[in-house]
């Protein structure tokens, strides 16, 4: 929990003012959005090796060491920006996606040595405390300015030096708190030979394509989760540089960043109690009518501050909802051995999707202001809604049960 808090006030803060410092460092609205892309890109390049090392040595090694990683790249990114260097900015900003890769995974950490009872509610633990940082890190963007200038430096850098500050510390919390290694203690408690038993997380989950693409369900949910996400990543990119150009100060801009990723998180257990009582599929739909009503209120809202941060917020709800409905009905969509292969697919797919939608984002910006790339980012509920509705009509023909 201590880890998750501190990662996510260093996560949040990067987040408030990575398109920012891009945006400087290029003149160029148009490159803004690489920043959040490299950070989604890096999430999915490292979440395999990191979910491997930990397969091989435990779950301190591999979350201390992504953690690490995030830190050193918000370091390179403090140095790339005082030089004015574009490129290794984008590199250290690949290297924080390793910490968010590593947020990630940490929640299983929680549910390694969980009773049956109790694993859920031992995850919305973990996750409630990655809102706690993550709201926090982006309000913190007036302070990081103060602090910058006491060094010396940028003010946008502010932030990014609490980034690099969350990050060490979160590894150091990890080498020295998280004892004993819950996988390894999991492993041993079954009299399993190693970890690697306990998560297979060395097999290549490209593997899974056959299970999904087979899998009228499973397919729904991997669709699902990848929609949803790339929805999310797309607005939320922009949304700093279009309030900027508006003339919003840093404090507003990262207040609704900030109440943005408290939609995110902080009602993932009411949307998992909805997903549980009214079925997977009729919250992701409803996940994907919320989604459309954000880029609604945030497409037309212009200069209104309070519009724009309203959009936000149902935007992060909406991507709550197609990511807890998808990550269930994924998980009961596909056999046991299948489902490690098939939830990796699905990780590597949300991140690239997300990772696209951030490179294209400011390309779109550019040429159809805010308002189009709104307009843009709705467009991949469509696949969604088309699948629900085949998923729906093949359970009323065959009723299908868990839907």
């Amino acid at each position: 929990m201590l880890t998750q808090v501190v990662g996510g006030v260093g996560m949040g803060s990067m987040l408030a003012v990575g398109a920012l410092i891009a945006r400087d460092l290029t003149g160029s609205d148009t490159w803004s959005g690489a920043a959040t892309t490299m950070i989604t890109l890096g999430a999915a390049v490292f979440a395999l090796p990191l979910a491997s090392m930990a397969a091989r040595r435990g779950r301190r090694p591999g979350l201390a060491l992504g953690w690490a990683l995030g830190g050193v790249g918000s370091s390179v990114v403090v140095a790339a920006t005082v030089l004015g260097w574009f490129v290794p900015f984008l590199v250290g900003m690949v290297l924080i996606g390793a910490g968010t890769a590593t947020n990630l995974q940490a929640r299983h950490a929680a549910a390694d040595l969980a009773d049956e009872d109790s694993r859920g509610r031992d995850l919305s633990i973990v996750v409630w405390a990655t809102t706690v940082g993550a709201v926090l890190g982006p309000n913190l963007v007036g302070v990081g300015g103060r602090v910058a200038a006491l060094v010396g430096l940028p003010a946008l850098l502010g932030p990014v030096l609490f980034t690099t500050a969350g990050f060490v510390l979160g590894a150091v919390l990890t080498l020295t708190l998280l004892r004993p290694d819950p996988l390894l203690a999991s492993a041993a408690r079954a009299e399993a030979p190693g970890p690697s038993a306990a998560v297979p997380a060395r097999r290549n989950p490209l593997a899974g394509l056959a299970e999904v693409t087979g899998n009228p369900r499973a397919l729904l949910a991997v669709v699902g989760i990848m929609a949803s996400h790339t929805v999310m990543v797309a607005v939320m990119t922009m949304t700093p540089v279009h309030m900027s150009h508006h003339g919003a100060a840093l404090t507003v801009v990262g207040l609704t960043i900030s109440l943005h990723i408290a939609g995110m998180y902080a009602f993932s257990p009411i949307v998992g109690w909805l997903t549980d009582r009214l079925g997977r599929v009729p919250v992701l739909l409803a996940g994907q009518g919320v989604l459309l009503a954000a880029v609604a209120v945030a497409g037309t809202a212009g200069d209104d501050e309070v519009r724009v941060t309203l959009g936000l917020v149902l935007l992060g709800l909406g991507w709550s909802f197609g990511l807890v409905s998808g990550s269930t009905l994924l998980a009961e969509s596909v056999s046991d051995d299948a489902r490690p292969r098939v939830q990796g697919l699905s990780d590597l797919l949300m991140n690239l999707g997300g990772a696209s939608a951030g490179a294209l984002s400011g390309v779109v910006l550019t040429q159809a202001g805010f308002g189009g790339l709104n307009l843009f980012a709705a467009l991949f509920t469509l696949p969604v809604v088309l699948l629900a509705v085949r998923v729906l009509v093949a359970r009323r023909a065959e009723r299908l049960p868990g839907v």
